[in-house]
């Protein structure tokens, strides 16, 4: 995300700083929500480094939990800025804490100091933030937002475990396969020449494969570097997001995998920032934006509206066939309870072990079926450059 260099005019006076924003545009919006005058903003031109990225996950996750541990303690705001800045490991982020730190120093509450930094705090966070500073529970919302933080890294880390295993086999079999096209057939294939002998089907298709790879390898890995730069191409638009997403959807094996990701996704989120008090339009429109799937984007963003006429969250969402129906009836019932942020989290609760299921079922069905794979197809190579060689054993020992 770029950075813009900014020169304001508040009441204190001229200011400048920094600020993250995806554009220029949404940098000037970020100072008229704060009702102040934009003396000026420009791109910060990008500069090398050589010393480590931004902040992790994992940093955000430990900043929260010690914040909420030292606010609990009794420590003021800016004292507990300035001990996390000092004892930050990665610099960025420490350079980060020390300039909310500023901030607040000169009158900006919490939130807004945070939102100077969409890379690192994203609208949930400085959301959940400012319910927090509003309510006089910033400690309980910290420590809510440390835990919602730490299921998350949780979930996303069972789902990048489910797709570890498929990947290495598949990488190691598309090398074990490319390193015998090129350099052992061509060694049968000179030998079995020299033979002048008719050669079985199976050889001839894999001396064919073969002379294939070697002449055409050059241009192949050309074209998958190329194809891979355009679906990401594809893919960061609207469209290529949504195309993307919903056919996934519907792979099978992965499809009810994606869905059950993303259920739990989207209730752990709502029933955290509902528990937090934040309103529920904000806090659906919030949810929908970090659901990380443009189907269920698309979906909760549809029934804002019908919200806002006083209908309620079941049955709008309903119609949109997103959610399993089990899902939908017992926001529903929740609702009616009155104790939706509790349902919610039950319901993200059950999702999480249904992830852990679909994950080790997914595991336990991809292994046998990719060894089977790489064993046909080794196998059928291996058998392949062996026929001639027994048929001609066979032909010397007639003779």
């Amino acid at each position: 995300m770029p950075t813009f260099i900014y020169k304001i005019k508040t009441k204190a006076g001229e200011q400048t700083g920094e600020v993250d924003a995806e554009s220029q545009d949404e940098a000037m919006l970020i100072f008229r929500r704060q009702k102040v005058q934009v003396l000026s903003i420009k791109k910060k031109s990008r500069e090398l480094s050589f010393g480590g990225g931004g902040p992790t996950e994992k940093d955000v996750v430990v900043f929260t939990r010690q914040f909420a541990t030292m606010i609990e303690a009794g420590l003021p705001l800016v004292q507990c800025l300035g001990i996390l800045a000092a004892q930050a490991e990665n610099k960025s982020f420490a350079k980060s804490i020390a300039d909310i730190k500023s901030r607040v120093e000169k009158g900006d509450t919490f939130a807004d100091a945070l939102r100077k930094h969409p890379k690192i705090f994203d609208n949930l966070y400085t959301n959940m933030i400012e319910a927090g500073e509003i309510g006089g529970i910033l400690d309980a919302i910290l420590k809510r937002l440390a835990a919602y933080m730490e299921k998350a890294m949780a979930l996303k880390g069972k789902v990048k475990s489910a797709m570890v295993y498929p990947t290495a086999i598949v990488s190691i079999a598309v090398i074990v396969i490319i390193f015998l096209m090129i350099f052992v057939i061509p060694t049968f294939a000179t030998m079995f020449e020299g033979a002048g002998a008719a050669l079985p089907l199976p050889t001839q298709i894999v001396m064919s494969a073969s002379a294939y790879t070697k002449k055409y390898i050059v241009f192949f890995i050309p074209l998958v570097v190329v194809a891979i730069f355009l679906f990401k191409r594809f893919y960061a638009t609207e469209k290529g997001k949504l195309v993307v997403d919903t056919f996934m959807l519907k792979v099978p094996v992965f499809g009810p995998l994606i869905q059950k990701v993303s259920v739990a996704k989207f209730t752990r989120t709502m029933g955290t920032l509902l528990a937090s008090g934040v309103p529920i339009i904000q806090g659906l429109d919030i949810t929908a934006r970090t659901a990380g799937n443009k189907v269920v984007e698309g979906a909760v963003l549809s029934i804002i509206e019908e919200i806002k006429q006083g209908k309620t969250i079941a049955e709008p969402l309903e119609k949109k066939k997103v959610f399993p129906i089990m899902v939908v009836q017992m926001i529903g019932v929740g609702e009616a309870a009155g104790a939706l942020d509790s349902m919610l989290n039950k319901i993200a609760d059950f999702y999480d072990e249904e992830v852990d299921t679909a994950v080790e079922a997914l595991t336990s069905l991809l292994e046998p079926a990719l060894m089977a794979f790489l064993g046909v197809t080794v196998g059928f190579i291996v058998v392949a450059m062996y026929l001639p060689i027994f048929k001609l054993a066979t032909l010397a020992s007639g003779e």
